[in-house]
């Protein structure tokens, strides 16, 4: 091994860290890192992958983000293992669920049966059914979220989304919260305000686009006025995919 393959595979930690903290692909993911020997060309390639992935399609690059998932998914079905291919499908349904497009996770509901304790965890997080769910097996960030909802204080978990520090982590969380109808006002804002932060486009539209939903059925004039002059500049920009969610 290069000096080089061996700093870049030492760093990856990190990077999934900042990119994928929350995503039950983890646990793969960074075997992929800490191997010795060197990790197989797929670990590396479906790594890469879903990272890119990750980018385009927040991004807004439609036709990328599915070029990198279906090489993601390639590597990772050339092992025969329906547990990992139920990770990368968790992964691509939090990404979607960050920019509010929720479809029950339903590359994950064929592989369900032979996923492990922590992806259905993961699963049932996601889908916002939270009654029995046990918040131990669930990556760290998103525990005390369900533990304060499991409280049965209306509106328990409001206000924990600035307590979860990873940005795409807190966009999940905040979808999550908002199909179960326990998102506040102010954390839908810390929710577009996560989005602005990264530059990430097709989750900001769809936030902005929730808000301005709201600000209109209010009567928020001014509100809904000053929302849409930030979605016209979102969309004055190149946006690969002009059938997102605005």
């Amino acid at each position: 091994m290069t000096a080089r393959r061996t700093a870049l595979l030492a760093d990856c930690a990190g990077r999934l860290t900042a990119l994928l903290l929350g995503l039950l692909l983890l646990g793969l993911l960074l075997a992929a890192c800490a191997s010795k020997p060197p990790a197989p060309d797929w670990q590396v390639n479906a790594f890469a992958a879903l990272k890119g992935y990750t980018a385009a399609y927040l991004s807004g690059d439609s036709r990328v983000a599915e070029l990198e998932l279906a090489r993601g998914r390639s590597e990772i079905a050339g092992t025969g293992r329906a547990d990992l291919l139920a990770r990368a499908e968790l992964t691509r349904c939090a990404v979607r669920a960050a920019s509010l497009e929720f479809d029950n996770c339903a590359g994950y509901q064929p592989l369900a049966q032979d996923a492990a304790a922590p992806e259905q965890a993961y699963a049932a997080f996601l889908s916002g059914h939270w009654t029995g769910l046990n918040a131990e097996l669930l990556p760290e960030q998103y525990r005390p979220v369900v533990t304060q909802a499991a409280a049965g204080v209306p509106g328990g978990a409001a206000g924990m989304l600035g307590a979860v520090q990873d940005p795409l982590s807190r966009l999940v969380a905040a979808a999550v919260l908002l199909q179960r109808n326990d998102l506040s006002p102010a954390d839908m804002a810390l929710a577009t305000q996560t989005a602005s932060d990264q530059g990430w486009r097709r989750p900001l539209l769809a936030w902005l686009g929730l808000q301005l939903k709201r600000a209109s059925a209010a009567d928020d004039v001014e509100a809904a006025a000053r929302l849409q002059r930030r979605i016209d500049i979102v969309l004055q920009t190149h946006y690969a995919n002009p059938d997102s969610p605005h």
